[in-house]
């Protein structure tokens, strides 16, 4: 496999988009993950509306391209979503990179679909969910 399908310049445009959405003090609900086979970490942040949906995402990422491109669909489609959605579409997330499930139906997730050949980048697809899951396990 070459690394060029895998960084592609739609990966690389959404690994920049990070910056619009910045860890702030003011997001309430934390959560951290780190993949085990690359070594990337993220830290995220949270804010539901009153009707319990995500209302502002914030993140901070030490990653690869592939985990910052997925933190940045994460981000820019978290809000409007609700805790249930999130663990659904983790959900899906994993089904699919162990070949057992559909494209997650998260927009924008296939500008990353071309990481499930790449095991080592599992980890780094997964970072923004686990840390959802993290940042919403006492609500």
């Amino acid at each position: 496999m070459s690394t060029a399908v895998l960084y592609t310049p739609d990966v690389l445009a959404l690994a920049i988009e990070l910056a619009r959405h910045p860890l702030t003090d003011d997001l309430p609900l934390r959560g951290e993950a780190r993949s085990r086979s690359c070594g990337s970490t993220i830290a995220l942040g949270l804010a539901f509306d009153d009707a319990g949906a995500i209302a502002r995402v914030g993140l901070r990422s030490h990653a690869c391209a592939i985990g910052q491109a997925s933190a940045a669909i994460f981000a820019r489609n978290a809000p409007g979503a609700s805790v249930k959605d999130i663990l659904a579409t983790r959900a899906a997330v994993v089904a699919w990179l162990a070949g057992e499930g559909a494209l997650p139906q998260w927009p924008g997730f296939a500008a990353i679909s071309a990481a499930r050949d790449y095991p080592a980048r599992h980890g780094a697809v997964l970072l923004p969910w686990n840390a959802a899951v993290e940042a919403t396990s006492h609500i």
